[in-house]
């Protein structure tokens, strides 16, 4: 048995499945055929039920699928779901765990092995051969179906949650809820509103229309006008172009035959789809066919059939001047959200954003929260095409996707939406005063920024600083670096919205996934890369210019402070300051009376996390980016939804790093702040300032929070909670202990971590 062969082969046929069922059924087919066996079978999971359903099989009684089904621990198959480990065995009907299960017809089979279908630590299923003969599989037998299990369980998950599942036709799919990354916070309840670049055949919604005869029409003459395009290349060509070549033409030309491949698109959109949804459909069906072929010359016709496809797609979203109706809550749906896509839609019907690509730092995402709008990025499970006009909830905060919401789950989110709304309102009286506990201790309450929209919302909110300035934001802006004068415009605006508060600039943290279009950096593991001030330092012209750029902006303002990103070495910040003190004595030189402004570090590594008393002692305060700290701390990437669930900034961990930096930085006599999203956690803020931090700074939707929070609570308090939950090991315990305490003061509402942990509560 070639294993590798037979797992690609069977993978291949199981990706180009029309529907989940279909997939199940090549699973069975295959296994069977490979491994010479009389029986396979699926059982999938029902969790709901705690159940496995009889749901695909060769070799035994195809009739009962569907309606027979076993609990978790009942028979063979249920305890191999229970246990999650195989069971082998070459004379089932004596083995202790057996069961009879009626109408199946496995009574003549002796030999079974059974191995679980489990992703992400959920059983899916359970995977099933038989046979008559009593023998017991081999070893190889058994790692082949282990093997076979493991590949497929991604596949099944995936098809649970994709376009195998007619989400539209699903009955099941009610509260269907799909995973991304908190791109930004809060809650959108409304319409789905797919978008999509023009002629991209994977990125057209399934719709019905409104009258399938005058679409008929209109594909037709689509049809005709790409006809006339060829018709018109392929004489433009014939004089430059042997008759080999010029025979693609013709081909083309033949595929537009109405026995071709318009019967199929004619036929959908008698059905009632639209014409656009019908030639994507189509079209997509012929490349997978093409794709799958052995023959190289057929294999490579999947090109013509594509072109073709979208060029009938262009014409067909060209000649459709229908005006795009949007709802009243509109959430924008799409494979890769842009900006401009978002220009497009009325800002006050704009209610929220899902997008399949993209991470936190993404131009949209970075937007989204600069215009409060509840943001789920990196959803790659999300079938998108088949929900446009769908209700959808949209969880900012937790990075989920609710699709067909129930009564009483959107019932449940329409009251924290509510709840919020009437929070929002009563914090506004909050603006003018300052951030003081209940006995006194007074902490400053600054902001993360990077857009000129920014401003406005901060100063609204009442902001006393500027905690971090993402300079790279207009650097990603800009299809070039920006110039120094150009840098400096943009610097001048932030220092003088803000003076007299400090704002405290961060030199250009590109790489990890902040890219530049113009600068690519292409690495296998990017995050532990080239980023940071490794660029700048390498780049001495770049980061020269835009120190220079910083200083010069500050004449006459004196409200700079320079942050230099992920320090790992002592070494590192000694050749950064050594440029920055050059760069202020050129200024210096040529007359520019500027003063050298304040100078600290970014903790973000591990690294920087030991070396915090050194690092202290040699600039003027240190803050700390507890996004990078956790994700490296913890190994998790925060911007992979597959593991989202393994960051969390409560864990003990994270919080001994951040005692250790706030001791360090007071021993060595130094301010320290945090400007991470931890930092605009209300529960984490009561945390932060009993561990020592003179300034949080955060976004300025979460500024109001965080300081009706700790004007509610007393530093004494504050301390005491410190003391108990550093004691724990359990993230789950340590937020209980949060949690008590604001029950305690009557202000659960303002701790908002999770809205799915809210529900719970």
């Amino acid at each position: 048995m070639n294993i590798l062969q037979s797992l690609s082969n069977i993978v291949q046929k199981v990706n180009s499945a029309p529907d989940l069922q279909s997939a199940l059924d090549i699973i069975v087919t295959q296994v069977r055929e490979v491994m010479g066996t009389e029986v396979c079978t699926v059982y999938m999971a029902d969790h709901q039920e705690q159940r496995l359903v009889f749901r695909a099989t060769e070799g035994l009684n195809k009739s009962a699928l569907g309606n027979l089904s076993l609990g978790f621990g009942e028979g063979l198959v249920g305890q191999v779901a229970l246990r999650e480990e195989p069971i082998n065995t070459d004379n089932a009907e004596s083995h202790r765990y057996f069961q009879y299960l009626e109408d199946i017809g496995e009574e003549s089979f002796s030999s079974f092995l059974g191995v679980p279908i489990i992703h992400h630590r959920i059983v899916l299923g359970v995977l099933v051969v038989q046979q008559t003969i009593k023998r017991r599989f081999d070893e190889s037998e058994e790692a082949f179906l282990v093997t076979m299990s493991a590949q497929l369980a991604g596949l099944i998950a995936h098809a649970q949650v994709t376009g195998l599942v007619d989400l539209r036709a699903d009955a099941d799919a009610v509260n269907a809820e799909f995973r991304g990354v908190a791109g930004a916070s809060g809650v959108a309840i409304g319409r789905a509103v797919v978008v999509s670049p023009p002629a991209d055949l994977y990125a057209v919604p399934q719709r019905k229309s409104r009258d399938p005869y005058e679409e008929l029409t209109f594909f037709r003459a689509c049809v005709a006008r790409v006809r006339n395009d060829i018709e018109q290349l392929s004489s433009q060509l014939a004089d430059r172009l042997p008759p080999q070549e010029l025979a693609l033409f013709e081909v083309y030309s033949k595929m537009l035959d109405s026995p071709a491949l318009p019967a199929e698109i004619e036929e959908l959109i008698e059905q009632g789809e639209w014409a656009q949804g019908a030639v994507a459909h189509v079209i997509r069906m012929h490349l997978k066919a093409f794709e799958q072929m052995d023959n190289p010359y057929l294999k490579e016709r999947a090109v013509d059939v594509k072109d073709l496809g979208r060029r009938l797609l262009e014409y067909l979203q060209q000649a459709n001047q229908e005006p795009v109706i949007y709802p009243d809550r509109a959430i924008l749906i799409g494979h890769e959200l842009t900006a401009s896509m978002l220009a497009e839609l009325p800002r006050k019907k704009l209610a929220g954003l899902v997008s399949l690509r993209g991470s936190r730092n993404s131009h949209v995402a970075i937007l989204a929260r600069s215009m409060g709008i509840p943001t789920v990025m990196g959803a790659a499970d999300v079938p998108f095409m088949q929900l446009d006009g769908s209700e959808l909830i949209v969880d900012g905060y937790a990075g989920l996707v609710y699709f067909n919401p129930a009564v009483e789950l959107l019932a449940s989110y329409e009251a924290i939406v509510e709840e919020e709304r009437l929070v929002s309102r009563g914090l506004e009286a909050l603006k003018d005063l300052s951030c003081e506990t209940t006995d006194n201790h007074r902490v400053s309450l600054w902001v993360n920024t990077g857009l000129a929209s920014d401003i406005v919302r901060s100063l609204d909110r009442g902001a006393e600083g500027v905690g971090l300035y993402r300079t790279e934001i207009p650097f990603i802006m800009q299809d070039r670096f920006p110039s120094e004068e150009e840098q400096r415009t943009i610097y001048r605006m932030q220092l003088e919205a803000f003076a007299p508060r400090p704002v405290t600039m961060r030199t250009l943290d590109i790489g990890g996934d902040k890219a530049l279009s113009y600068f690519p950096i292409e690495e296998d593991n990017p995050f532990l890369g080239w980023r940071g001030i490794r660029v700048t330092l390498d780049h001495p012209e770049i980061f020269l210019s835009q120190v220079r750029a910083m200083m010069k902006a500050s004449v006459g303002l004196n409200n700079l402070r320079i942050m230099l990103p992920m320090i790992s070495y002592v070494k590192e910040l000694d050749e950064a300051l050594v440029l920055i003190r050059r760069a202020h004595a050129e200024l210096i030189e040529e007359g520019v009376d500027v003063l050298l402004p304040s100078i600290g570090v970014m903790v973000e590594v591990p690294a920087a996390v030991y070396l915090s008393a050194q690092l202290a002692s040699r600039v003027d305060f240190l803050s700390v980016g507890s996004n990078d700290l956790t994700q490296y701390l913890l190994a998790v990437d925060r911007n992979n939804s597959s593991v989202a669930e393994l960051y969390n900034s409560y864990h003990p961990a994270v919080l001994q790093a951040l005692v250790q930096v706030a001791s360090a930085s007071h021993a060595a006599g130094k301010p320290v702040s945090i400007c991470g999203e931890l930092a605009g956690d209300p529960g984490a803020a009561v945390l932060l300032m009993a561990m020592g931090y003179d300034s949080l700074s955060m976004s300025a939707t979460n500024l109001p929070k965080v300081k009706s929070v700790l004007r509610s609570v007393s530093k004494v308090e504050a301390d005491e909670l410190l003391e108990r939950i550093m004691s724990m090991h359990e993230i789950e315990d340590i937020r209980a202990a949060v949690e008590d305490l604001f029950e305690e003061k009557g202000i659960t509402r303002l701790f908002r971590d999770s809205i799915k942990q809210r529900q719970v509560m």
